[in-house]
């Protein structure tokens, strides 16, 4: 489904006396809350990569986010489900054509590629955090492979929030509308 709830009549005021009128609500406090600080939190491991515990403790504390938004991804509000945004691939290459056919349909929550890249940043931030934890432990300190995949899962990625804040601007000038501002006030402008 492409759209969530009804629009906001023309002119009426909501019922909770926020927003404007042409707008609804899409993303809830707890999808807000987790992206940003998972956002500083990504960013915060780059510029701590040589830094022994900062690093350590950034890195727990994104395992604890991405664990949060797992659950939340499961039991929380319509568009932040997964079932909600997590599409077949058969959709998903559909909708890519479209995009690349300048034809794609707007979307309330995330579009098809926009679901799958949530899923790959929080497999890749769980990856990399879970493989850091590893090599703390007496166990698994010094061992070759956990060091690589720790470090291959972290490029991976940096590579993949890039590639997510692209999609984000393309999407935005393509639909005209600020999804970055929409992941602030978690309301975007209603479908037509």
């Amino acid at each position: 489904m492409r759209s969530s709830g009804k629009p906001a009549r023309s002119g009426a005021a909501h019922a909770d006396g926020t927003g404007r009128p042409d707008e609804v609500h899409v993303w809830d406090l707890v999808v807000r809350l987790a992206h940003w600080p998972l956002v500083v939190a990504v960013v915060a491991t780059w510029f701590t990569r040589h830094a022994g515990a900062w690093h350590e403790w950034i890195g727990y504390f994104a395992l604890g986010v991405v664990a949060l938004r797992v659950v939340w991804g499961i039991v929380g509000t319509r568009h932040a489900r997964f079932a909600d945004f997590v599409r077949a691939p058969s959709a998903t290459a559909t909708y890519a054509r479209q995009v690349i056919g300048r034809n794609e349909p707007r979307y309330l929550g995330h579009n098809p590629l926009g679901g799958w890249m949530v899923v790959c940043l929080l497999g890749a931030v769980f990856l990399s955090g879970f493989t850091g934890w590893l090599y703390t432990t007496d166990r698994f300190w010094g061992v070759e492979w956990v060091e690589t995949m720790h470090r291959v899962s972290a490029y991976a990625l940096y590579g993949l929030a890039a590639l997510h804040v692209a999609g984000v601007v393309f999407t935005s000038l393509r639909h005209g509308e600020n999804l970055v501002a929409a992941m602030i006030t978690g309301r975007k402008r209603a479908q037509p």
